[in-house]
């Protein structure tokens, strides 16, 4: 037996941006944004939009968002604007994950009561806590995060990450709109792209895999190895931005059930201890993994092999392999300050992950 569910009401294609004020309604919202967004146009076309029922503007968003500046955000914002109950997220995965760290407030209203449910040391009944709905609206094709309930955040002093989930974390809506990606720099959309590569894959060799999610997954994957390479190459046609935003899209749909596997439980420490963006480095290890899940799962090797159009695994890392190469991104891990003597252990602390387990080779040493 398998369910699949995802509650986010998904609102995509070029021009989708005009649908926020219906989306939004009476209500008034907090606006959290990326800085570059007021240079951009994009805060004052949400200012256009929405009028008086845009309540507050923040941008003051750094990549991997860390604790110690979540925090003072966080209590001026519910300080200074309590009685707002919504907010919009307009930007990349770390805003849209800053803006799911905004949603709730426990009794107290303190971030430390939050930071306990970031650690999993709460246990008062959701009913205790008020919280905000969320409009996400992505304007990087890759991080998935407007279709799903997670909020990745960092806590850099004590070298960790955490994670929050609650059910009003799913966001209300999402709207992908690519004409918001087209100024997106190359080094964004390459990141970005390979995260939706690996958020498909990775819910491929997943044992939460479910037929709608393969499905999704082998439609990103595919779209995203033709795509990705010619947007790159041609950064301001819309019609490949869209493409690759669609693809972005469906693999979030995609790993929405199942979440992701082993290469994103590696890429966390190689983007705390090296700064490797998130992208690049949950996306190296891809063609290794591959060859690890190979044979353990006839249905999974057919659809690996129906995403590179592969007679067999072998032939389908190397693709893959070829497809990162080509891009500029080393599958060596050396690059990443990985020894190859010390790669074995790696994946064996890896697999003891959370994130590690969902991985359909749990069992491989």
């Amino acid at each position: 037996m398998w369910t699949y569910y995802n509650p986010v009401d998904v609102h995509a294609g070029c021009g989708s941006l005009d649908a926020l004020p219906g989306l939004l309604g009476a209500r008034r919202a907090i606006l959290i944004a990326f800085p570059e967004a007021v240079g951009l146009g994009l805060v004052d076309r949400i200012r256009g939009l929405l009028g008086e029922r845009l309540a507050a503007v923040e941008t003051d968003v750094l990549p991997n968002p860390d604790v110690a500046w979540l925090a003072p955000m966080y209590e001026r914002l519910w300080r200074e604007h309590a009685e707002v109950d919504c907010v919009i997220a307009l930007g990349g995965g770390s805003v849209i994950d800053c803006a799911k760290v905004m949603l709730t407030r426990p009794a107290g209203g303190r971030f430390d009561e939050l930071l306990a449910l970031l650690e999993g040391a709460d246990s008062a009944p959701a009913a205790a806590r008020r919280h905000r709905q969320l409009l996400a609206i992505p304007t990087t094709a890759g991080t998935g995060s407007e279709v799903t309930p997670w909020a990745t955040v960092w806590d850099q002093a004590r070298a960790r990450k955490l994670s929050l989930q609650l059910p009003w974390t799913w966001p209300e809506a999402a709207i992908v709109d690519a004409d918001l990606m087209l100024s997106l720099p190359h080094a964004a959309t390459l990141a970005s792209g390979l995260d939706a590569l690996s958020h498909a894959l990775e819910s491929l060799w997943n044992v939460h895999r479910n037929p709608v999610s393969a499905s999704l997954a082998v439609s990103a994957a595919r779209s995203v190895v033709a795509t990705l390479p010619e947007l790159l190459a041609r950064p301001d046609r819309p019609e490949l931005r869209e493409r690759l935003a669609t693809a972005a899209l469906q693999a979030g749909l995609a790993f929405s059930n199942t979440r992701t596997a082993l290469a994103h439980s590696l890429s966390y420490e190689i983007t705390l201890r090296h700064g490797v963006p998130h992208g690049i480095a949950c996306s190296f290890s891809l063609p290794r993994i591959m060859q690890l899940a190979a044979g353990r799962d006839p249905a999974l090797d057919a659809l690996l092999l129906s995403v590179f159009d592969a007679c067999d695994i072998g032939q389908a890392v190397a693709s893959l392999s070829a497809f990162l190469e080509g891009l500029g991104v080393s599958v060596d891990p050396l690059s990443y300050g990985i020894p190859e003597a010390d790669w074995s252990e790696r994946i064996l602390q890896a697999l003891a992950g959370a994130r590690g387990r969902n991985f359909i080779a749990a069992d491989a040493g």
